[in-house]
């Protein structure tokens, strides 16, 4: 009988299976697709749409794609109440936010 990784995890103690659980949280979050952001927020296309002053159709499009201007997806993320930051990681150093983006970040 094969011994799955649910039925692992159930025998384990309750701390620990709260451990894992927050840290899957983590890592799920950390790469979400627009479309999985929107509905982790409860937000529907006709949602977001309507704050962006587009059709659905257009959101829906827009949350396909794997290029967009930078301009629209701070719209994108402001229409869902968050707000977009711009860092860059490179091997051996901190993170570096960058700036330079006022401008499109007051959209």
């Amino acid at each position: 009988m094969t011994n799955s990784l649910k039925n692992r995890i159930k025998k384990l103690p309750a701390a620990r299976r709260n451990k894992i659980s927050k840290r899957a949280k983590e890592l799920i979050a950390q790469e979400l697709t627009l479309r999985d952001l929107r509905k982790a927020l409860e937000l529907t296309q006709v949602d977001v749409s309507s704050k962006l002053h587009m059709k659905q159709e257009a959101i829906s499009r827009l949350e396909r794609r794997s290029d967009i201007l930078l301009s629209t997806l701070v719209s994108y993320i402001k229409a869902m109440g968050g707000e977009l930051n711009l860092t860059a990681k490179f091997p051996n150093r901190p993170v570096i936010k960058l700036k330079g983006f006022e401008d499109i970040m007051k959209l």
